[in-house]
């Protein structure tokens, strides 16, 4: 009877909280990760969005209230913020529906992809810093 070759199995990890930054992480389970925060982050500002978009639509005051708001530096960063994780969230999310449908499951893959994520979601954050803070 032939030998079958040995695999290293997988090993169980009882990781508790002041282990996890020596964990080392995929860059793909980095980019997973990134996509479930960006949507926490989406969920949380809702309600700030969409305040600030009913005000926009009342009045021409409402308007120019809501243009001053949003003119201000800290304003400015949570715009950033919320555009990095709207940008994010929706590239990581083409992400796992292209490897679905590719069916492009291995490491390699996983990581190329993370990677175009990541460039990607971070290129269209800077161009839009660029416009948000020059006003080019």
């Amino acid at each position: 009877m032939p030998t079958v070759p040995s695999r290293k199995r997988p090993e169980y990890r009882n990781i508790h909280i002041t282990d996890l930054m020596t964990y080392r992480l995929p860059l793909a389970g980095f980019v997973s990760i990134l996509h479930r925060i960006s949507g926490a982050v989406m969920f949380l500002l809702l309600p700030l969005v969409l305040w600030l978009f009913d005000l926009s639509l009342r009045s021409a005051q409402g308007w120019d209230a809501a243009a001053a708001a949003l003119a201000s530096w800290p304003a400015k960063i949570v715009a950033l913020g919320l555009f990095w994780a709207l940008v994010h969230h929706l590239c990581a999310g083409i992400r796992h529906v292209a490897m679905e449908v590719l069916h492009t499951l291995g490491k390699d893959d996983g990581r190329r992809y993370a990677v175009g994520t990541l460039v990607v979601s971070l290129l269209m954050t800077a161009a839009f810093a660029v416009h948000l803070f020059t006003g080019a």
